[in-house]
């Protein structure tokens, strides 16, 4: 094999690995946090006061507990009204609703 094909298939190899990485690190960009959405046991790392991480909360829609969902669709969701009838909406802050007793 030729040095000059050797050098292609490096250089293809190489800009391979970089279009990967741009690709990961733009679907990371694209994420963020949403409280109040996930189900008891199924949020994503640090879910307020008496969680520690990845799948600790205890409550349904645990509104300290929080999940990345796609960029813009956090208050989008569809979750079912409260016990009360309120809405119940996520939110891109920590919530004082559905929280453990």
């Amino acid at each position: 094999m030729s040095t000059h094909v050797k050098s292609l298939a490096v250089a293809g190899a190489v800009a391979a690995a970089l279009v990967g990485h741009m690709t990961t690190a733009a679907n990371a960009q694209a994420k963020e946090k949403c409280y109040g959405v996930s189900l008891a046991g199924k949020n994503d790392c640090a879910a307020g006061p008496g969680t520690t991480c990845a799948g600790t909360s205890t409550v349904d829609y645990q509104g300290n507990a929080w999940t990345l969902v796609d960029a813009g669709t956090c208050t989008e969701i569809e979750l079912p009204a409260m016990a009360d009838g309120t809405p119940r909406e996520g939110s891109l802050e920590a919530l004082e609703r559905d929280l453990p007793a």
